[in-house]
């Protein structure tokens, strides 16, 4: 068998120190040729940071960077195959779209005939030829998204750095712009680094993701694998709505572990996970989407009593929270698959609430 490619991105033991405050700390990575990889976290969480790191606009205070094989370290931005396209955009206003486009291929070694057919390439691109002559004021926020990648795709960069792509755009535009970046990437085979804070952004557009806070990498793995197997509290907290509840094991049986919860005032069975131990504290989290609410008592394990204390009702879906015995709230998610269909448990009802064991995460850290 054929030894595996090697990395075409590789960050070795990265940090950056701004003074006393440690903004990047010992960050390894290796991102794939032709991969959209998210850096994740909230403000100050350093993304930002280990971008323009990869951009060369800051040096690592240690550590190196390796691009297509090559060492990083010292070589400028201007001569790094790398672009970095800005929140803001940094279109130029009083240049029409085309210029704009075309203003990183001035100084390229290229004839006037070859730059102006990189330029109608790029526009043909992200689908503005309609809207070349026209200003960037001329045109709406999600074209001026896109004039932004075209000009950093026109040169044809190995690596492109987005920073808060999608930021500036409205919810629903913002959508509908994931899918065109993604189209975009995969025409164009350019691997894609995108920094954000919005874990929806962040699990629509990556092939993997990489949590990060206060400067480390938490957890690294493809959108469904962090969400679904969060390795720490704070992964399981961050990504999507989760409620986490102290726990102690009171037996384990094969693969599935029987938990103590106080806040239940019940024994629920989860997936165990390696080395567990009775007695042992943990916490069970639980995603209020994993969970199904019942106006009678189903069958099995993992069901719970309680009373709709609050209804919010959102036309897809609705949320309820269910107030049990114990005086503990449980958040749950009901899809509404139907118009007319089975009858939605109201304010004050008696419910039960039940959940599969797979579907309960237990977590140490």
């Amino acid at each position: 068998m054929p030894d595996a490619a090697p990395p075409f991105l590789r960050i070795e033991r990265v940090s950056k120190r701004f003074g006393t405050v440690q903004a990047v700390s010992d960050v390894s990575l290796t991102i794939a040729k032709g991969e959209i990889f998210a850096l994740l976290g909230g403000s100050g969480c350093g993304k930002t940071t280990l971008l323009r790191m990869l951009a060369g606009f800051e040096d690592p205070t240690a550590g190196r960077i390796f691009l297509d094989g090559q060492d990083m370290t010292g070589v400028p931005p201007w001569e790094r195959p790398v672009h970095m396209m800005f929140q803001s955009y940094a279109l130029f206003p009083h240049m029409s779209v085309e210029r704009n486009v075309g203003y990183g291929l001035k100084h390229e070694k290229m004839t006037a005939a070859g730059r102006a057919a990189r330029v109608r390439e790029m526009l043909e691109l992200v689908q503005l030829t309609p809207f070349a002559h026209r200003k960037p004021h001329q045109i709406s926020g999600g074209q001026r998204q896109r004039v932004a990648l075209a000009r950093a795709l026109a040169r044809q960069p190995k690596l492109l750095l987005l920073d808060e792509p999608l930021a500036a755009l409205d919810k629903k535009l913002r959508e509908h712009t994931q899918f065109e970046l993604m189209s975009i990437q995969e025409r164009t085979g350019v691997t894609f680094i995108v920094v954000t804070h919005d874990q929806e952004e962040a699990m629509t557009l990556a092939d993997r993701i990489a949590v990060m806070d206060r400067g480390q990498v938490m957890q690294v793995g493809p959108p469904g694998e962090v969400y679904e197997h969060p390795g720490s509290r704070f992964v399981a907290n961050f990504l999507g709505s989760i409620s986490q509840y102290d726990a102690v094991v009171t037996s384990v049986t094969g693969a599935v572990a029987t938990v103590e919860v106080a806040a239940f005032g019940a024994r629920v069975e989860a997936v165990a996970i390696p080395g567990l131990v009775t007695g042992e504290a943990l916490t069970l989290a639980l995603r209020p989407e994993k969970l199904v609410i019942h106006h009678e008592r189903p069958e099995g394990v993992n069901v719970l009593e309680g009373e709709v204390k609050d209804l919010a009702y959102f036309g897809k879906d609705s949320l309820y929270r269910v107030i049990l015995p114990s005086g503990q709230l449980l958040s749950v998610h009901a899809v509404n698959a139907s118009r007319t269909g089975d009858r939605r448990p109201d304010w004050y009802q008696k419910v039960w609430i039940s959940f599969d064991p797979a579907s309960a995460i237990l977590l140490r850290d």
